[in-house]
């Protein structure tokens, strides 16, 4: 049994491996540019062979966030490495512009903040979106301020892959949990269950390193810095919020109109007086009462009770 269970565990230290130089590559900055530039180019060759027209033409709207740079003649004439290297150059300028942008973005509060409190702080977070999520990158300071802000640009490509390899890894070993449970039932078929963990595990080691792929080339193509309105477009949206609900406007004249002047000394005094007037109240008066056992009133000398009071 034992030597079983380490058959299976070698099937998952071989992914292991894999998957930890990568992460190693990306958390240490080794080759990360060029692990990157890999990426993009398989995803062009990806689109380009496994597809048909339509099919290439929704994945790579899906994760290079670009237009089909052929078209539909093209694609069916001429050679699948011809149009990925077509493609490739274009997306890759497509990333470079994105990367500039990025840093010009970010150039200038980098450079407010190093100046002013650069003293006070070491890191700073850059919030970068994709459009679906916000990721909060942190960020040397010192190092940013000097490269121009081209190191928040590699601590987004850092922080992009590290976060999609993790989430990648923790999934692909639930999955590889359930199979080896799952594969136990082949030997009821005369088959052999490691055989088949092995040969699943593969396809599943493919389906997580096309996602890491997929996944990172998708937010870098999409990350962006998110920026205010100017005063003058947050003014002119207020403007037309204003006018496209004329309706919500309330009339204060009404409220106005039923507003007293204070200031004329008729209304002044008619005002206290017609406090004074809502204080001033009549006192309540308690009128003494006579007891059962108390002298009678009338002066009989009898107790009220058996005089005047007999009868009540």
């Amino acid at each position: 049994i034992r030597k079983r269970l380490l058959e299976y565990d070698d099937v998952m230290n071989k992914q292991r491996t894999v998957v930890y130089t990568k992460r190693r590559h990306a958390l240490m900055g080794e080759r990360i540019g060029m692990d990157i530039v890999n990426m993009i180019w398989d995803r062009c060759a990806n689109a380009i062979e496994n597809n048909d027209y339509e099919g290439c033409q929704m994945e790579l709207l899906q994760t290079l966030a670009m237009e089909t740079p052929f078209t539909e003649e093209e694609f069916r004439n001429e050679k699948k490495e011809k149009l990925a290297e077509k493609t490739f150059n274009i997306a890759m300028e497509n990333f470079k512009r994105k990367t500039e942008r990025l840093a010009q973005i970010a150039n200038p509060v980098i450079k407010q903040v190093y100046e002013n409190q650069g003293h006070m702080y070491e890191n700073i977070l850059i919030p970068i979106t994709d459009g679906k999520r916000m990721y909060n990158i942190s960020c040397n300071l010192k190092a940013a301020y000097e490269s121009e802000s081209k190191e928040v640009v590699k601590s987004f490509e850092k922080s992009i892959l590290l976060h999609v390899i993790d989430e990648a890894w923790k999934e692909n070993l639930r999955e590889l949990d359930e199979l080896k449970h799952s594969v136990q039932n082949a030997s009821y078929e005369q088959k052999d269950p490691l055989l088949i963990y092995k040969l699943e595990s593969v396809n599943l080691f493919d389906n997580m390193v096309n996602k890491i792929n997929n996944q990172t080339i998708s937010i870098l193509m999409r990350g962006q810095i998110p920026v205010q309105e100017a005063p003058d477009e947050q003014a002119a949206r207020r403007v037309e919020v204003r006018q496209a609900a004329p309706e919500q406007r309330q009339d204060m004249s009404k409220y106005r109109e039923n507003k007293q002047d204070l200031s004329d000394p008729n209304q002044q005094a008619a005002a206290s007086q017609d406090t004074r007037e809502q204080q001033r109240r009549e006192p309540i008066r308690a009128e003494k009462t006579v007891g059962r056992n108390d002298p009678c009133p009338c002066g009989s000398g009898k107790k009220y009770k058996n005089c005047h009071g007999k009868n009540l």
